[in-house]
């Protein structure tokens, strides 16, 4: 792969999934959240954020996810590496699943969330980086 010139923010984003028995497709669902501030504000992601120096990306995203959502989370396995261009930085974003452990998830930094299943999980504006692992989640969403 091509080096990109653009300045690289590294990043991890949580695809926290949650089981609701009695609901469709066994009830899996996986939580998204809109962006309320920039460029892209608006648009939906998995949450998450940068990784610091000397953080593995696990880590960054459980401090991420207790700063921004005020919940602990365990980190299961990665399952995807996304590398995106948008117009001023490169991304890349690692991808794990995860599952809420303690605490409630709250709305610190983004405008709104959602528990979307493999039918609604299309019905918001995706970031483009975000897009990419879809097709992945759609089928953690739908098996068993």
């Amino acid at each position: 792969m091509k080096a990109s010139p653009l300045k690289t923010v590294h990043v991890s984003a949580a695809i926290i999934l949650r089981d609701t028995p009695g609901a469709p497709d066994g009830g899996r669902q996986v939580f998204a959240t809109e962006r309320g501030y920039g460029d892209w504000k608006g648009w939906w992601e998995f949450p998450g954020g940068k990784i610091e120096t000397g953080e593995t990306a696990a880590a960054a995203l459980a401090r991420e996810i207790s700063e921004e959502l005020s919940a602990q989370i365990s980190v299961g396995e990665r399952v995807a590496v996304v590398d995106y261009d948008y117009p001023d930085f490169h991304l890349c974003m690692e991808c794990f699943v995860a599952r809420v452990t303690g605490g409630e998830l709250k709305l610190l930094e983004h405008k709104s969330a959602a528990w979307l299943d493999a039918q609604s999980l299309r019905s918001v504006k995706w970031l483009p980086a975000d897009q990419i692992v879809l097709d992945k989640v759609a089928a953690l969403l739908t098996s068993g």
